[in-house]
Parts: C-alpha cells; structure tokens; sequence
C-alpha cells in the first residue's frame, strides 16, 4: 500500500481508529491471499485522495486481526464497512468496481 492517507488499523486500535473518529471511516477487511482484496487497493487510494479531509479509510488485516473479524461476523473478503459517529452505516461485501465504490461512499457521506 502506497497512499499516505490510508491507514492500517489492528485488534488494539480498531476503537481508537475507527469508533473514536472525528470523522467518517471506511474500512476494508482483507487478506493478504484475496486476489478481490488486491483489485481494491488504487481504488481505495483514489478515493482517499478525493475525500481527504472528509474520510478516513483504513484497512483492517483479517490474517492478523481475527477478533476484528469476529466481531463484526466478516465470513468473505474483501468486506467494506462505512461508520458514521462510531456507528455502523453501511456495508458492501464481495469485490467492487470504482464506480460502485464511489457510490457507496457518496451515498453515505452525503
């Protein structure tokens, strides 16, 4: 992962990173092994680049941070899910195009 904006987030962080934001967050559960996963990554920069300051996306390694799986019940990858405020507003499982990302994220932002 290249972009600057897009932050790695782990079992011990995910309240502080996630719940405990001024701002919206889009987070993507992946692993390492998902070829979906993989296809997501320029979208998911591009997208941070055009909502910087707006959005925070962050990327959740379901291979080292199981109980972050668990506790949302993530059972395929890659997994978005978008909070507002700390709460869950919205998720989209399964692989994605840019314009349906965008989509998703707009909805929500708006």
């Amino acid at each position: 992962m290249s972009s600057d904006l897009i932050k790695n987030v782990s079992d011990a962080s995910f309240e502080a990173d996630v719940f405990q934001s001024d701002k919206p967050v889009l987070v993507d559960f992946w692993g390492e092994w998902c070829a979906p996963c993989k296809d997501l990554v320029p979208m998911l920069e591009e997208l941070a680049a055009t909502y910087e300051g707006k959005l925070q996306i962050v990327k959740a390694d379901l291979n080292d941070n199981n109980a972050i799986g668990a506790r949302f019940g993530i059972r395929s990858l890659p997994t978005l899910m978008l909070f507002r405020d700390g709460q869950l507003a919205a998720t989209r499982v399964g692989a994605v195009k840019k314009a349906e990302l965008a989509q998703f994220v707009s909805k929500h932002l708006a």
